[in-house]
């Protein structure tokens, strides 16, 4: 896999198959990014599990904060990764001792560990290195281009309405092929 660059099929594979993730760094503070990246996945839907041992036991935007991802009483889809690259490799270490298995580790901007990212793809996960599941969720629907921002996807499709604060939704081919 090429984590330079993505493709929009990829990405938007992983946002459609996803259903719940532990976002690992999580912080109560409302002017950390995860704080606002939490709170926009939560608005689409996605059942959000806040993983920061400073904050086991409270809730972050009403969500139990959990120690670690063994702690998180259900299955993860997906590990959203707010630390630093160089705690990558004991995290993919704990993601890979769950079972079920995730479906992804997602590696937010910056963070980047091209061996733990070896290692999880190697036990079949996906991964996603120095992106950002909120940027890339506005950019795949063309709600980042509410803003004047360039998303690079082109559609002359009308946009689905869905829930959350938001109401454009990831957009996907017909199943019938046409649009």
């Amino acid at each position: 896999m090429n984590h330079d660059n993505y493709d929009n099929a990829y990405i938007s594979g992983i946002l459609q198959s996803v259903k719940t993730i532990a976002v690992v760094g999580a912080s109560a503070n409302e002017v950390r990014p995860s704080f606002f990246v939490m709170r926009y996945l939560l608005g689409k839907g996605y059942d959000v599990i806040p993983v920061n041992p400073g904050q086991t036991g409270k809730p972050i935007l009403g969500q139990m904060t959990y120690a670690r991802l063994a702690d998180i009483p259900v299955a993860i889809d997906m590990v959203d990764i707010f630390r630093a690259s160089d705690a990558v490799p004991g995290i993919v270490e704990e993601a890979l001792a769950l079972d079920p298995l995730p479906k992804v580790i997602w590696m937010q901007l910056t963070v980047r560990h091209d061996e733990a990212a070896a290692r999880a793809e190697a036990a079949g996960i996906k991964v996603v290195m120095n992106r950002c599941p909120k940027i890339e969720y506005a950019r795949l629907s063309g709600e980042i281009g509410w803003n004047g921002v360039n998303s690079g996807v082109l559609s002359s499709r009308k946009p689905v309405m869905r829930t959350g604060f938001q109401s454009y939704g990831l957009r996907t081919e017909p199943e019938d092929g046409k649009s």
